[in-house]
């Protein structure tokens, strides 16, 4: 790539200019937008986005990009006028399964830094006079710097102020094709000839699929249409008719003689009712009233034809026709809940057309298979310039201060990238949208994509599943529900409230006293597992891991991936099978892109140190093999030594089970002795038969997810993704001694420096302490009564009797220190503990 990059970037709406105005702010030029549209009104999502920025979001990540586009748009000025209304934000509850959601999302708001306040039904009609007071509203949560972002207003302030810095914009200019060349991207075609580029950032939104697919990059996104009206003007005199009084009524809504009322001008919060899947703001003296509760809308973007020349905000690509009927409802539901809106009628209507992805994340990252072409596609006017800046770090230095997991373009699994699968879960997602989702709830469909080999077994056992990454994954099984009875008091479940007894069962008990008494099979085929091979393996996998992966074959090393800045991108495990072989446990899609387009890079570089990467992970399967009888059982089936001195702690071989080839791991994950057992696919049943039927005389059970978690946290074992992100670096996640410093790889200079002694913050372990109370994750902690951090991972440790959350805290709270945890508006007193909380003198382990 050349020194100094040339950009393109399809797109001038308000991600494609704000991605522009953040690389110029880093000091980058040679920026060129071409836009499909008029600048002055491009016609895609921006042109008629009502603009409501709702910041507080289970996601941490989603939370900061959009205070982050309350910030920079509150900065924008037009005319002396802000781009941002910050009128603030009202959600209302109706329901009292809602009024306990919006307590949640106050622990949400906590946790990520946002203020936010639960008030009574009373305090409601306060801030948002116009409401009923028909008994309706149970109580709300207030927001005070949520509002009203102008994104068409935003966009020309930005234009502006990128064209002064030198940044070209191409106006009515189509994008019909990308020019690739040795795997990377090498320019942009339009009806006018190429554009040369060494960087191209698709901000196309619903049209990213077209602009994808000329790259050969599937973008997994479905465009749909939205409702979206606005009303009547509700002038003084209306709202003093009928039974609504003018003093309930803000001034806002009130005419001023003759003098214009500025469309866009609000006073009130803007209003989400989410119990009717409905939102509303004020356009001066008129109401937008948006509503997700009608029928999906799939639209295909190619089908909306050429962008015309002349684009205004009744005629433009996205917004399409209004469906009246479709919105009867949401009219009814609206006069009930406004009341002085019964003396309006539906002035304008128009089903606008938004992106929506199957997991609700905006799409944003370099394609995993063209190099150079990045995407921020899916994304909001709510998220815009929090988004855009993340792309414009990770363009300029390699990495987004705010951990992008969730977003990765690459972070799908291959079957979740066919457009039978994008089409019904983006559709799925749309109508769940307001809908009160547990952390563990699956989608209901589609199911059964990818299922292990053991799957029939795990079905005769009764297994419950849930889905993850396209695969069913067992977290209890109905076998062992007998086995509840014969606990020890000791190993006897807590009850639960409603809320945490979701997808639970206390089968999960007896499953974890099985594990440490006995011995448990667990299926970990779901876990993603590359092959990496050649003359060059080794020198990629020293190079990019934080360990010594140079030792002889049979050695198995855990290990981390670091970025540029020493974030914590992944955890591995790394198995030398052979000289030139190594097998390599990874996180997902996200890592075998990072690994795959290094080997890439490396064999083009260095043709004599070639590497390949291949995913494995669906013609293999594994067991693990766990629990102080874990021996009895293999011995049974082997004629192997699995010994101490045959298959120390952290070793690997080749060995044959029941007349089966398997490469055996001696790790565990439940702190138990036994193994990581990987077959080919077409052996995997066979195995799980020939282990199962040895185990018999052993008390041997099936596993599941819910035990293995809890097991997990006993041991200390932190979940990449979940515990530690790119936010993080080894020291502040406890995972310092996963560095090896006397050798180089990825990141080591940044952490030059570092220590557990310099840290501010600490990834810290702790107990609760009245026994019971079982908690989630995301959580705010607080310390001295104030938040001052967040639950990661939580769960009930049956081992210790106790419930377990791990919660990132300021390094100057220290073990044995109390703290709370609030759950629902309620604090829970809990204790920084010792870690960790089971056989930290690893006997167990290591057998």
């Amino acid at each position: 790539m050349a020194s100094k990059p040339r950009i393109v970037i399809i797109g001038a709406g308000i991600v494609g200019t704000n991605v522009a105005d953040e690389l110029v702010s880093r000091g980058w030029s040679d920026i060129t937008i071409v836009e499909q549209g008029p600048l002055d009104m491009p016609g895609g999502s921006t042109s008629h986005a009502p603009g409501l920025v709702f910041q507080t979001n289970p996601s941490k990540t989603m939370t900061l990009f959009a205070r982050y586009t309350v910030e920079k748009f509150l900065s924008l000025k037009s005319g002396g006028q802000s781009c941002f209304n910050q009128v603030g934000g009202l959600e209302v509850a109706t329901t009292p399964e809602r009024l306990e959601e919006l307590k949640r999302k106050q622990g949400y708001a906590h946790s990520w830094g946002i203020e936010a306040r639960l008030v009574g039904a009373e305090e409601c009609r306060s801030l948002y006079p116009a409401l009923t007071d028909n008994g309706l509203i149970l109580g709300g949560l207030h927001i005070p710097s949520d509002g009203l972002a102008l994104a068409a207003r935003a966009v020309q302030v930005l234009i502006k102020r990128t064209r002064d810095a030198g940044v070209r914009y191409l106006e009515s200019t189509p994008v019909t094709g990308i020019e690739k060349a040795d795997g990377r991207v090498t320019g942009v075609v339009t009806p006018s000839g190429t554009l040369p580029a060494d960087i191209v950032i698709s901000c196309a939104g619903f049209w990213g699929v077209e602009v994808g697919a000329m790259a050969g990059v599937p973008i997994p996104l479905l465009p749909m249409a939205h409702q979206y009206v606005k009303t009547t003007s509700l002038s003084h005199e209306s709202s003093t008719s009928g039974d609504t009084k003018s003093e309930d009524l803000p001034n806002g809504h009130l005419t001023n003689g003759d003098a214009p009322v500025d469309p866009n001008s609000a006073t009130l919060p803007i209003l989400r009712y989410q119990d009717q899947d409905l939102y509303y703001r004020e356009h001066g003296t008129q109401y937008g009233i948006g509503y997700y509760g009608h029928r999906p809308m799939p639209v295909v973007a190619a089908s909306l034809g050429e962008t015309p020349k002349k684009v205004d905000e009744m005629n433009m690509p996205s917004r399409l026709e209004f469906s009246p009927e479709d919105f009867a409802p949401a009219w009814k539901l609206t006069q009930e809940i406004l009341p002085a809106l019964q003396k309006c009628e539906i002035a304008d209507g128009f089903n606008g057309v938004f992106s929506f992805t199957s997991d609700g994340g905006p799409l944003v990252g370099q394609a995993p298979n063209v190099d150079g072409f990045y995407v921020a596609e899916a994304v909001w006017v709510t998220h815009s310039a929090g988004v855009a800046r993340a792309l414009a770090e990770l363009i300029t230095d390699g990495k987004s201060k705010i951990d992008l997991a969730e977003c990765e373009l690459s972070r799908f699994e291959d079957v979740q990238l066919s457009p039978e699968f994008v089409k019904e879960t983006s559709q799925q997602n749309f109508v769940e949208i307001y809908d009160i989702l547990h952390p563990l709830q699956p989608r209901e469909s589609p199911r059964c994509l990818r299922v292990t080999p053991f799957y029939i077994r795990q079905r005769e056992l009764g297994a419950f599943f849930l889905e993850g990454g396209g695969w069913e994954r067992p977290f209890w099984y109905e076998e062992n529900a007998k086995l509840v009875k014969d606990l020890p008091p000791e190993w006897q479940p807590v009850e639960r409230d409603a809320w945490a007894s979701r997808y639970y069962s206390p089968i999960a008990a007896a499953e974890a006293w099985k594990t440490r008494t006995a011995v448990a099979m667990y299926d970990m085929t779901p876990l993603r597992r590359l092959e990496i091979t050649g003359p060059g393996a080794v020198d990629l996998l020293m190079r990019l891991t934080t360990g010594t992966v140079s030792r002889k074959p049979g050695a198995v090393t855990y290990t981390l991936l670091l970025d540029d800045q020493g974030g914590v991108r992944s955890d591995i495990t790394v198995a030398r099978v052979s000289t030139e072989l190594y097998q390599v446990g990874v996180n997902g899609p996200v890592d075998t892109a990072y690994f795959t387009r290094e080997a890439r890079l490396q064999t083009k570089r260095s043709p004599e140190r070639a590497v390949h990467v291949r995913d494995i992970t669906g013609g293999t399967c594994c067991i693990g093999l766990w629990g102080p009888l874990s021996r009895e059982v293999i011995t049974a089936v082997t004629s192997d030594d699995f010994s101490n001195k045959g298959l120390t702690y952290f070793r690997c071989k080749k060995v044959s089970i029941a007349g089966i080839p398997v490469t055996a791991l001696r790790l565990s994950y439940v702190g138990e002795r036994g193994w990581e057992l990987y077959a080919s696919a077409e052996n995997g049943l066979r195995l799980w038969d020939a282990i199962w039927k040895a185990g018999q005389p052993h008390g041997i059970i099936a596993g599941g997810r819910t035990a293995f978690n809890s097991l997990r946290l006993e041991k200390g074992f932190r979940l990449w993704g979940t515990d530690m992100t790119t936010e993080h670096d080894p020291y502040e996640a406890g995972l310092d001694f996963a560095l090896k410093l006397d050798k180089s790889f990825v990141g080591k200079s940044a952490i030059f420096g570092r220590s557990k002694k310099t840290v501010t913050r600490k990834l810290r372990c702790l107990t609760v302490d009245d026994g019971r109370s079982v908690v989630l994750g995301k959580e705010p902690v607080f310390v001295d009564g104030r938040a001052q951090g967040y639950v990661t991972s939580a769960t009930f440790g049956y081992t210790i009797g106790k419930p377990i959350a791990y919660a990132w805290l300021p390094s100057a709270v220290n073990e044995g220190d109390g703290v709370e945890i609030e759950y629902f508006g309620q604090r829970i007193k809990a204790t920084v503990a010792t870690e960790p909380l089971y056989d930290p003198a690893m006997s167990r382990l290591r057998g």
